[in-house]
């Protein structure tokens, strides 16, 4: 309340409905600190990045009605050049655009929560901004097949990770006056804060994380069964790439994951990435097809990171799924973990190790002796 003037107009920048970040209960806590700004001033945009709108009804479950009534909210649209506003040249090789209302505004927030991240280190922080609002010409340079593809793009890395410097290099360019980040359990309960300073916050934020979450295991199994955390991240099959990744840290060369995700979203209907897979037979052949520089459409991250999953191991989904759309994606589907499981023992023997990772992508898994 320091910070703000009765006068300003103020951007509050949210996690979209993929996202578990309470905001619920993080939207009313700043609308009561700056109570002093008539409400007028106020926009909360969503950050969708590349994802859909919200309806009405999806914001009431995100933020409550009476934030939802008082409030005017927003969905981010990265293809939408009117609503955009270019704020500079990256280092990385594109123009960055950023929302117009977030760029316009007196005074800017970014909320979120932190957690482990399977390309970007850590989600939060300067994340909210870069990718959630930035332009589809900014996002598509952030999630290319050669950045997606260093091997320091990896879960809890933050050194040197070419994701994480052009989030902050995107962020300096205009950057939140303020941030407020949560970090959360397996019940979605908020268990600290972090709150001030962009970077020095979530700097501290991930730190914390990192001793909460980094499981160290002594080799690798022949078996890991996963999950996407359940509802939200477990929305889609996109989204479930990312309890994959996690398995993937630990799953031996040849071995196979079981992935339990809903899905009650479908693969789903919206954005490329349904498409992409469809455009090559084998993950082989889509991580080659990415992997050309001349390739570009938006989603290819996703397939990317389940394309090199794929070429190491194969993987089973447990969801609501029909057996074609798992088929399609070149992946088994299975009506029951217990039976999947029991159909690997005669792949791998009665001695066939398993690792259970009931929180999925909440967790980072690593092999001691090889790269955290």
């Amino acid at each position: 309340r320091e910070l703000v003037r009765p006068t300003d107009r103020i951007a509050i920048v949210i996690s979209d409905i993929t996202r578990p970040t309470p905001n619920e209960k993080l939207i009313p806590w700043i609308l009561e600190e700056l109570s002093f700004v008539p409400e007028a001033q106020f926009v909360i945009i969503n950050g969708t990045g590349t994802h859909r709108d919200q309806t009405r009804e999806e914001f009431v479950r995100m933020l409550g009605e009476d934030v939802v009534n008082r409030i005017r909210i927003i969905n981010h649209h990265c293809h939408e050049k009117e609503e955009l506003t270019h704020v500079g040249t990256s280092s990385f090789g594109c123009e960055v655009w950023l929302n117009k209302e977030y760029v316009e505004a007196d005074f800017r927030i970014v909320t979120g929560f932190i957690e482990p991240h399977f390309f970007a280190g850590f989600s939060g922080g300067p994340k909210g901004i870069m990718p959630g609002i930035a332009g589809i010409e900014t996002i598509m340079t952030f999630h290319n097949a050669r950045m997606i593809g260093d091997p320091r793009s990896t879960w809890g890395n933050m050194v040197q990770n070419p994701l994480q410097e052009m989030t902050s290099e995107v962020n300096r360019m205009c950057p939140p006056h303020f941030m407020l980040n949560v970090t959360l359990n397996k019940e979605k309960a908020i268990t600290a804060v972090f709150a001030g300073e962009l970077f020095a916050a979530h700097a501290i934020g991930c730190a914390y994380v990192t001793e909460h979450t980094m499981v160290p295991v002594k080799e690798r199994f022949d078996v890991v069964i996963t999950s996407n955390s359940g509802y939200p991240l477990d929305q889609n099959l996109y989204q479930a790439v990312k309890g994959m990744s996690a398995a993937h840290k630990i799953v031996k060369q040849g071995g196979t994951i079981i992935c339990a995700a809903e899905c009650s979203d479908g693969i789903p209907s919206h954005g490329n990435y349904a498409d992409i897979l469809r455009m090559r037979p084998t993950p082989r052949e889509i991580l080659d097809m990415i992997n050309d520089p001349k390739f570009r459409l938006f989603d290819q991250w996703q397939v990317q990171k389940q394309a090199v999953i794929q070429v190491w191991a194969d993987i089973i989904v447990y969801s609501t799924l029909s057996e074609e759309d798992v088929r399609a994606a070149m992946m088994t589907p299975t009506d029951s973990v217990d039976a999947a499981l029991q159909g690997l023992t005669a792949k791998y023997g009665q001695e066939m190790t398993v690792a259970v990772m009931p929180q999925g992508p909440l967790t980072i898994p690593f092999v001691q002796g090889e790269q955290a």
